[in-house]
């Protein structure tokens, strides 16, 4: 093998490495070091996230009610005892608003949005082609937009990358055993778990995860070897894996959220086939546009061979989502309206602006729902969470609408 030339990084001499195999390893080993380093810093002692406290106008909001009424139910005892900042207001854990929700359900049911007879469990995969969009991103903010509004959701990270875990306090390399991903509930052999088994809580209630990491792509590599054995029984066919396994599951959950990988293999296929509902994620660049022209093609071409071997793939809806969005950007504006002429209603109405709040927020692997207000300029803030909110409240209608509930 060729030699190459490491710079080592603490004395900045030439160093010959043998191995590139080795080189990658070494490097690897070190970013994950200080990965684990940076989070017990960020979240001591136990190295766990911990959701932050809401306000009784933001717990209002997310119940529906006015600050007023929800005060009135915390003085009367009718919601639990909440605890007081230093200026005496009263400060809500997430459980705590569904303990509200709960408790205003028993004389009007509409305040628990969960699903009801009749009701599909909602599975919306959200995936894009090209690395960049927001897919994660996305991915997280609906999960816990959907769990702060009282539905019961899971969130799966299908990204070998894992970037959706991390957003959630794990760490692959050290808080993940064998077989703890989605993985080990779709394998073909024997070593397949129950879903029920790598599915864990979080800090966010009422929302769970199952967590991703490396092992994800044996699944890549396992169905090229069970389709040449010619086995076709529906139960060993790829397509069919990950909707079998949530069906075992369905009864805990109203929303699923699939992050997908950013590639069109055998994974984003079965989480596709899955799926009741698409979010395709777009940053408005024109390679980027290009990218999800090519990405468009191949899953048509792909599906359509899936299909014609049994798969399901009928959606309740199939929207595209403008990420990253700039306003003063001519040239992007541009690209949406191009989009909107093509797609019409697919296009969400309102885009994913490009913020440093969300950005920033990022920087400690956390997103705007769990930072408060009074960490950013708050027009800033204001800003970016009512894009997210005007977003995710579309989405969240397209829900209803396909449970055949009126918004």
């Amino acid at each position: 093998m060729t030699e190459l030339t490491q710079i080592d990084p603490s004395h900045r001499t030439g160093k010959k490495v043998r191995s590139l195999t080795r080189l990658i390893e070494s490097d690897a080993d070190l970013l994950s070091a200080q990965l684990k380093e940076l989070r017990t810093r960020a979240f001591p002692p136990a190295a766990e996230k911990e959701l932050r406290k809401f306000t009784s106008g933001e717990a209002a909001k997310l119940v529906g009610v006015t600050d007023a009424y929800i005060r009135q139910l915390s003085i009367s005892g009718d919601v639990p005892e909440t605890e007081k900042n230093a200026r005496g207001r009263r400060l809500f854990t997430l459980e705590q608003i569904h303990e509200v929700r709960r408790t205003l359900a028993r004389s009007k049911p509409t305040y628990l949005p969960t699903r009801r007879k009749g009701d599909h469990l909602q599975v919306i995969a959200v995936t894009n082609f090209k690395g960049g969009s927001g897919k994660t991103t996305t991915a997280a903010h609906v999960a816990q937009y959907f769990a702060m509004r009282g539905f019961r959701t899971l969130a799966i990270d299908l990204d070998p990358q894992a970037s959706l875990s991390a957003l959630f306090g794990l760490q692959p390399e050290f808080d993940l055993q064998e077989n703890d991903t989605l993985y080990g509930a779709i394998r073909y052999d024997d070593q397949q778990r129950p879903m029920s088994d790598v599915i864990r809580t979080t800090y966010f209630a009422g929302l769970d995860i199952v967590p991703g990491n490396l092992e994800l792509q044996e699944f890549e590599h396992d169905t090229p070897r069970v389709l040449a054995e010619g086995r076709r029984s529906s139960d060993r066919m790829f397509f069919s894996r990950i909707a079998t396994a949530l069906a075992s599951v369905e009864d805990r959950y109203d929303v699923v959220i699939l992050d997908c990988p950013p590639s069109l293999g055998f994974l984003t296929l079965s989480a596709l086939c899955a799926a009741r509902s698409v979010l395709v994620t777009i940053h408005p660049q024109m390679l980027d546009v290009a990218s999800m022209s090519q990405f468009l093609h191949m899953t048509s071409s792909l599906l359509d061979v899936v299909e014609k071997a049994g798969g399901d793939a009928d959606y309740d809806f199939f929207r595209y989502a403008i990420t990253r969005y700039e306003p003063s950007d001519g040239p992007q504006g541009q690209i949406v309206g191009l989009m909107r002429s093509l797609f019409g209603e697919r296009v969400l109405t309102t885009p994913i602006l490009k913020s440093t709040a969300i950005a920033d927020a990022g920087l400690t692997k956390q997103t705007l729902y769990e930072i408060g207000r009074e960490n950013f300029t708050r027009s800033t803030y204001d800003r970016a969470i009512e894009a997210l909110d005007t977003v995710h409240a579309e989405i969240e209608s397209l829900v209803l609408e396909a449970w055949g509930r009126a918004t």
